[in-house]
């Protein structure tokens, strides 16, 4: 998701937000075979309850070192890296086709960034920290093909805003999805209007179930998404 000013002039450069890395691509989710619930499962013993699996305990420990952190703004460099490392483990456990799993659709609070500045663009620079505070970044898709990205924040701590993208998604192999985006649409206070223009971005699922999401973009930045609940 350039010098930063009070003034929302459209005179003025706004920051993009974005929240993965972007590439070009043509392919169209409704061209893609989407036998979704024979695609998303979870592993069972023969007495017939949930058994307990490694990724459990590996989803707890990467959500142990993310939440809390401001997106990963306040993590060190060897502490990335120990993300990093879990996320790695993480990925062993991914179903074959995640796009196709039916879990991908929900609200999703994006938690964490190996690029911390890259979810809400230039209002999560350090320079856009000094003037907006983050309340929420906040990844919604619906089906069938739907993915609205919003970030909260404040401005000097008393001025309410938020900016929001709404795309269409497509898929692209059995990880990748790409979504086209409409112009960002900014709110501040009672002023509320566009800029910009479209953007396409693209992001690998390498894992899921049904407490986060785990996503690479096309730079190689990891994102980590948390279900709302």
């Amino acid at each position: 998701m350039a010098a930063c000013s009070l003034t929302l002039s459209s005179s003025l450069p706004q920051p993009k937000p974005s929240f993965f890395g972007s590439k070009p691509s043509h392919l169209s989710l409704h061209s893609t075979s989407f036998a979704l619930k024979s695609h998303c499962f979870r592993v069972y013993s023969s007495s017939g309850s949930i058994s307990s699996r490694p990724a459990d305990d590996l989803v707890a420990s990467l959500l142990s070192k993310v939440i809390q952190t401001d997106g990963g703004v306040s993590l060190t460099t060897k502490q990335h890296q120990k993300v990093a490392q879990v996320a790695n483990e993480l990925n062993k456990y991914c179903i074959d086709e995640p796009v196709k799993c039916p879990l991908i659709f929900g609200d999703w609070d994006v938690v964490y960034c190996s690029n911390p500045t890259s979810p809400g663009g230039g209002y999560r620079s350090a320079l856009g920290r000094l003037f907006f505070k983050t309340k929420d970044m906040v990844q919604a898709v619906e089906a069938p093909d739907s993915v609205r990205n919003k970030v909260s924040f404040s401005v000097f701590g008393f001025l309410d805003g938020e900016v929001s993208l709404k795309g269409q998604l497509k898929v692209l192999d059995h990880q990748w999805i790409q979504v086209i985006f409409e112009p960002p649409e900014l709110r501040v206070g009672a002023m509320n209007f566009r800029y910009g223009g479209e953007s396409e971005v693209k992001l690998q699922i390498t894992y899921i179930d049904e407490k986060i999401r785990l996503g690479k973009g096309s730079r190689g930045s990891l994102f980590v998404f948390r279900r709302r609940h």
